[in-house]
């Protein structure tokens, strides 16, 4: 496994109120909701680099502002007819 480490001043983790650990973990939710956002990687390879299970990542991505569906109107309607068992 490669390893890549970013630089981070101390001020940032004083304003954060953050240890560099917890940092690392935020950084590390923020980069795999994003790249599973953008359609990089699947829920699963995302959970990974995020550290988490998968479901407890899919449950995570609310507070990252990102949809764990993201379904299209068609996609939605279909959905929703079949809930409801049409």
């Amino acid at each position: 496994m490669t390893r890549i480490s970013i630089d981070c001043p101390n001020e940032l983790l004083i304003a954060l109120g953050s240890t560099p650990e917890q940092f690392e973990r935020e950084a590390r939710f923020a980069l795999a909701a994003k790249l599973f956002e953008m359609g990089r990687l699947s829920s699963g390879k995302a959970a990974q680099i995020a550290g988490l299970d998968r479901a407890s990542f899919l449950l995570g991505l609310s507070r990252a502002g990102v949809a764990a569906l993201d379904l299209d109107e068609r996609e939605a309607a279909g959905d929703a007819a079949y809930a409801r068992g049409e």
